[in-house]
């Protein structure tokens, strides 16, 4: 298997595949004052294996079109929506997030956590906003300073990764200046990152590397989310992922 074949065999069989919980979708979802007169249009984007989509079906009267690029989480997620008999309230769509046959205007609500990034911040405002109809919200999450001011190492770190990183006011700025009014906004805590997403990751370790024959390639798939792990850890203080919670305007 190529490395990335092997990372999305790591993210197999999770609930999810970046920080986030339950409870941080349900809060994120208080900020909206969605109809309740009608079924709503959702898009789902970058929804992984649908940990945060599944929470959208319990709590929406809304049908969602899931989309992410990787068959694999796709069907786990038609899986899950079988298994909890939500599978008329869920569609899957195997696209990339800058290229979706979307129509101007289809969408009451696009949700995206912990994944706009894969095409930039700011781009992905732009091109999605067309798909929402006047009045529509748009829900992201977004790797976001929560400090002024950081420890050299991790500022260097992100700018190499991500070089869109930043405050969250300065996303906010980006909001309203490509036509969002913001909402609400709240950072996750440490345990939407440690509990829900880090422990579960490492406790699947032991099982990935049996299964891949203890490859080297495997072994640096491991040392590299364990790399990641290890930053956080050094650093949680400084970082998160800011959730923005956003109305296009008239």
């Amino acid at each position: 298997m190529t490395e990335l074949e092997l990372i999305i065999d790591l993210h197999k069989n999770s609930d999810r595949q970046g920080p986030g919980s339950e409870n941080d979708t349900l809060k994120a979802l208080g900020f909206l004052n969605l109809p309740t007169d009608q079924s709503l249009k959702v898009a789902d984007i970058g929804c992984g294996s649908g940990g945060q989509t599944i929470t959208l079906a319990k709590n929406l009267n809304a049908q969602i079109t899931a989309v992410d690029l990787f068959p694999a989480f796709l069907n786990e997620l038609n899986e899950k929506s079988q298994q909890l008999g939500l599978r008329d309230k869920i569609v899957t769509l195997e696209k990339s997030m800058d290229d979706l046959p979307f129509i101007k205007g289809e969408f009451d609500l696009i949700w995206s956590e912990g994944a706009i990034y894969n095409m930039g911040f700011e781009n992905g405002l732009k091109k999605w906003k067309d798909f929402l109809k006047v009045g529509g919200y748009l829900a992201v999450s977004e790797i976001t300073w929560i400090t002024p001011s950081r420890p050299k190492e991790i500022e260097a770190f992100w700018k190499a990764a991500y070089p869109e990183v930043d405050t969250a006011s300065s996303k906010i700025n980006q909001l309203e200046n490509n036509g969002y009014t913001l909402v609400g906004y709240f950072y996750l805590s440490q345990d939407s990152w440690i509990e829900t997403y880090y422990k579960p990751m490492q406790a699947r370790f032991e099982h990935f590397l049996k299964r891949n024959n203890n490859s080297v390639l495997a072994r640096k798939v491991v040392e590299d989310h364990q790399a990641e792990i290890d930053l956080y850890l050094k650093f949680k203080n400084y970082y998160s992922y800011g959730f923005y919670l956003a109305r296009k305007n008239e």
